[in-house]
């Protein structure tokens, strides 16, 4: 019996959003999702009074006003600006690549010298055209910077040796001849004060959520409760991974409450030499400008997804384009299934991309 108008499989951005905005135009909905939680990967975890992040921090950040408006109808945000700092065996650099980077590495003071450091660097290494993600990076910010703050932690996040890895994936890296360490170029940004998780839960209001529900395990029974499924699970799961595995990155998490009030002064340090196992520690209090007598961190591991793990970053090479293109065109055959988010896209998206591509799916179902 068709009791819904749209089942949603996944309780993250993109399936909260929708789930929100086809309730208030009046439809039946259902949300489900297998994890015991709603809000996805941005679920936070309230520890020793803390939001942690539990799946690794999120930063919102966007220049889409429509989206900025959306998310402050359901959470207030602080002014978190986020500012990393790089640990290369103990020398620490300020992040995005700014002058306090290029006065620390080089000695340099003024931009124009910054600027000559970087040109005679990329002209040492003969680059033109980059052709790799280790000489697009070498173009970027020069030798030195590359070996010290880009190498080491690229191949522990990716797995893979940068001359490997496609240019495109370094491309969006701040490099600024200012002072100014914002890490993004965004107009709007911070952290819904309570957590992302409270936010979802306000998105959600009045509306049927079923955790610890497997959808793919109870396809057909679930399927038939509605007129439309929203799936924001991964693609080739759905198709029971019949052309072969798309390949992601996870990220594994190494939680430890401390009994002091402050571990590394920022919310976010990464480690770029390979010689760490972690890529970067997260202190997730000064997200909030926390003032608790205790502290959380979460060191993070980047490892090759397999099946069971949870996948993270699609690996958007050549061979895993084109698998997704196959797993595409089964999907655009699938009648009644619309396929969405960073999983059902197979897509590396933002917080602010996925609203957007979420509330742009609603304008065309709700004409």
């Amino acid at each position: 019996m068709i009791k819904y108008d749209y089942l949603i499989v996944g309780s993250g951005l993109y399936g909260a959003v929708f789930a929100r905005e086809a309730a208030d135009k009046g439809k039946k909905v259902l949300v489900v999702d297998k994890r015991p939680n709603i809000a996805g990967n941005v679920y936070t975890e309230e520890i020793e009074g803390i939001n942690v992040h539990k799946y690794g921090a999120h930063i919102f950040h966007t220049n889409n006003k429509r989206v900025w408006e959306y998310v402050n109808r359901f959470a207030e945000f602080n002014r978190f600006t986020n500012s990393p700092v790089a640990n290369y065996h103990g020398e620490l650099y300020s992040l995005p690549f700014n002058m306090y980077t290029f006065n620390k590495m080089w000695g340099v003071v003024t931009p124009d010298e910054a600027a000559a450091k970087i040109e005679e660097q990329k002209k040492a290494a003969g680059i033109t055209e980059p052709k790799n993600l280790e000489e697009q990076a070498i173009s970027l910010v020069g030798t030195d910077i590359y070996e010290k703050l880009i190498k080491g932690y690229t191949e522990k996040q990716w797995g893979r040796p940068c001359a490997e890895l496609p240019a495109f994936i370094i491309k969006r890296l701040p490099v600024r001849l200012t002072f100014d360490n914002n890490y993004f170029n965004a107009l709007y940004q911070g952290i819904p004060i309570g957590g992302y998780t409270k936010m979802v839960e306000k998105m959600l209001e009045g509306i049927e959520v079923r955790l610890n529900t497997d959808y793919l395990e109870d396809k057909a029974g679930l399927d038939s409760m509605a007129d439309k499924v929203i799936y924001t699970g991964a693609i080739d799961a759905y198709f029971d991974y019949k052309l072969g595995n798309l390949e992601y990155r996870s990220v594994r998490f190494e939680n430890e409450v401390l009994d002091i009030p402050n571990f590394q002064g920022n919310a976010a340090v990464n480690y770029t030499d390979l010689e760490t196992p972690w890529t970067r520690i997260i202190e997730h209090k000064w997200f909030e400008f926390g003032t608790q007598p205790k502290t959380v961190i979460s060191r993070e591991y980047s490892s090759e997804w397999k099946p069971g793990d949870e996948p993270y970053y699609p690996v958007n090479d050549d061979k895993n384009g084109e698998l997704y293109k196959l797993y595409k065109e089964l999907a655009d055959k699938e009648s009644n299934v619309i396929f969405g988010g960073r999983l059902g896209e197979y897509k590396y998206y933002d917080m602010d991309a996925v609203i957007a591509s979420a509330l742009e799916l609603c304008d065309k179902e709700f004409v």
